[in-house]
């Protein structure tokens, strides 16, 4: 039967062909015509490939394309099989890449906030003018104390006068490191107009030294040193509040020589003196026909004071010589040395018991003597006179040459301020300075204060202890300011409230009375002065430093390598501008590369 249907289907095409082409039966149709002979038995007669074959115009490549079509419709029915997931690779490092992210991010955001920090101050704003009406209040100095004090006033609410024999402040902490050329000092001087013309009010300065305060006449009178003088007709400034902010001299305690023969360490002509005397040292010692002993004495630094200035200078002085006296000139390798004197029994007495210890053992290391329990007693061009306690209790006197000498310890009050001192009968028993109250008034006075080395108070005299006072200060007068606007407020609407007609007026009048009395009690809640101690530092040459740093409760003493980069990025931070810390920066990254420099100047 099934052979009989697929003859049948081979007549019916041929009979539809034309004459002219005879068919030849070609793979294709063999194919077709075995397929249909195979499949007919399973399919039924009405399939896809019959129901084509019986169309007219059916051809061999129509047959082609026909079965083609079926074949695929065919495989179509068979669902495929689903395809086995490949595992992804799991990601690596994912902890490295989102820190170098965040570490780019952090270097662009501070990038950014760097470049509009010295846009901003290149670019001060205008000023408002003096206003007549207001006190005049007037700072003297430019210390730590002044400084901190007009960074935080609110200029426009008096009319503000600062006078100062030196138009900059200096960050003294980083001072030692400019003596031996690791530092620019001009790294480390902020100009003083810079900061007062970006207040907000104009501020006025005189670059002069005021000789004496007349308390009674509220004058201060000043005198002007530089070499080109004007016609100072008038060299009295009127005060209605006065900032004393002048801080100390260095103190000799009478010793004899040694304001003749010392070099101190305060400001930044006491470290050109000493850079050139170091380098004066050891050239003279080079010098033809010197003898051993000469020599010797020439290439003694000794440093007296074992406060931080005093352990930081030998520091610096001991890394000077080991990085690049002794490269560049090794003829004094045998023969330079540092000590360090001390009264007391031990340097960094302000500093724990451990922090002391590994000091001393790095000075050991370096080379550096100290010498404790040692007092000065005088001084001449050539040696020290000391009396030395010796272990067993006893005391001598010794000499003690020295090429260069380094005096480091103490403070002693100014002549302004002792003429001060002497018209306040309040200040009669007071041997250190200004003796102030909690607010840091001058006793005896109700329009004074006092702030840093020439007030008394219960705290050391550092640059610490002046900054907090300043800060205090200025947050003691914009509240005095506040207090004098909402007092002259409510003067006003007391004589708004007795001229009101109704009672809805006076009512109104009364709330807002009510709410100005609010304001003014929370305005003078301000409390005295109390000082946070933020810690000490302390650095100790060979690339080490010593912190005791206050955290919590309580205390963290450490000292090395680590606490010598927390030592630098501190004072990197604590500088006041930008441009400081830039310029700081790049002293720093300019003596890593060529080293200090070893010339006279």
């Amino acid at each position: 039967m099934a052979g009989a249907l697929a003859n049948c289907s081979a007549r019916a095409v041929r009979a539809r062909l034309p004459a002219a082409a005879p068919v030849t039966a070609s793979p294709s149709m063999m194919q077709l015509s075995s397929l249909s002979r195979r499949s007919l038995s399973t399919r039924s007669l009405t399939s896809p490939a019959l129901r084509i074959a019986r169309r007219p115009g059916f051809s061999a490549a129509l047959a082609r394309r026909t079965y083609a079509d079926a074949s695929s419709a065919s495989s179509s029915s068979t669902p495929a099989p689903t395809p086995t997931p490949t595992p992804k690779p799991k990601k690596r490092f994912r902890l490295l890449r989102w820190t170098w992210r965040l570490t780019w991010l952090g270097g662009l955001g501070m990038t950014g906030a760097l470049a509009y920090s010295i846009y901003s101050l290149r670019h001060p704003e205008e000023q408002l003018e003096s206003d007549p009406t207001k006190k005049t209040l007037v700072i003297l100095g430019t210390g730590w104390g002044a400084v901190s004090l007009l960074k935080k006033l609110d200029t426009e609410n008096y009319n503000v006068v600062v006078i100062s024999p030196r138009n900059y402040f200096l960050f003294t902490p980083l001072l030692p490191s400019c003596t031996t050329g690791l530092i620019e000092h001009r790294s480390i001087m902020e100009p003083i107009r810079n900061i007062l013309r970006h207040k907000k009010a104009t501020v006025k300065f005189y670059e002069a030294e005021a000789t004496k305060i007349d308390y009674e006449k509220r004058v201060v009178h000043i005198s002007d040193d530089s070499e080109i003088k004007g016609d100072m007709a008038h060299n009295e400034v009127p005060f209605d509040m006065l900032v004393v902010g002048v801080g100390a001299e260095n103190a000799t305690f009478g010793i004899p020589g040694v304001r003749e023969h010392s070099c101190f360490l305060k400001e930044v002509g006491d470290a050109q003196k000493i850079r050139t005397r170091i380098m004066d040292c050891v050239e003279t010692a080079m010098f033809k026909d010197q003898t051993p002993d000469e020599v010797k004495r020439l290439l003694h630094m000794v440093v007296v004071g074992g406060g931080p200035t005093g352990v930081e200078f030998a520091g610096e002085l001991q890394d000077f010589f080991n990085d690049d006296l002794k490269k560049w000139i090794p003829e004094i390798k045998d023969n330079f040395h540092v000590t360090l004197v001390e009264a007391l029994p031990n340097v960094l007495p302000m500093f724990s018991k451990q922090l002391i210890d590994y000091t001393e053992s790095t000075f050991k290391e370096e080379e550096i003597t100290i010498r404790a329990k040692t007092m000065v007693k005088n001084v001449t061009d050539k040696y020290i006179e000391a009396e030395v306690t010796n272990p067993d209790g006893s005391k001598a006197l010794e000499k003690i040459p020295y090429g260069l000498l380094v005096w480091a310890t103490g403070n002693a009050v100014r002549g302004v301020v002792r003429d001060l001192m002497n018209q306040l009968p309040a200040q009669k028993t007071s041997r250190r300075g200004l003796a102030v109250n909690e607010y840091l008034v001058v006793n005896g006075t109700e329009n004074v204060w006092a702030v840093g080395d020439c007030a008394v108070t219960n705290y050391a005299p550092t640059a610490q202890v002046a900054g907090q006072e300043g800060a205090f200060l200025a947050r003691l007068f914009n509240t005095m300011a506040k207090t004098d606007t909402i007092e002259k407020e409510l003067h006003k609407l007391s004589s708004a409230q007795a001229a009101a007609k109704t009672d809805d007026e006076r009512n109104a009048v009364f709330d807002e009375i009510r709410e100005l009395q609010k304001q003014l009690r929370r305005t003078k809640q301000i409390g005295p002065f109390q000082y946070s101690h933020q810690g000490s530092l302390a650095y100790i040459g060979k690339e080490r430093a010593v912190a005791d740093i206050s955290w919590l409760s309580g205390n963290i003493a450490s000292g090395g390598t680590m606490t010598y980069l927390f030592w630098r990025s501190a004072y990197l931070s604590m500088c006041f501008s930008s441009r400081n810390r830039v310029l700081v920066a790049v002293d720093w990254i300019k003596a890593r590369l060529f080293g200090r420099d070893v010339s006279r100047e």
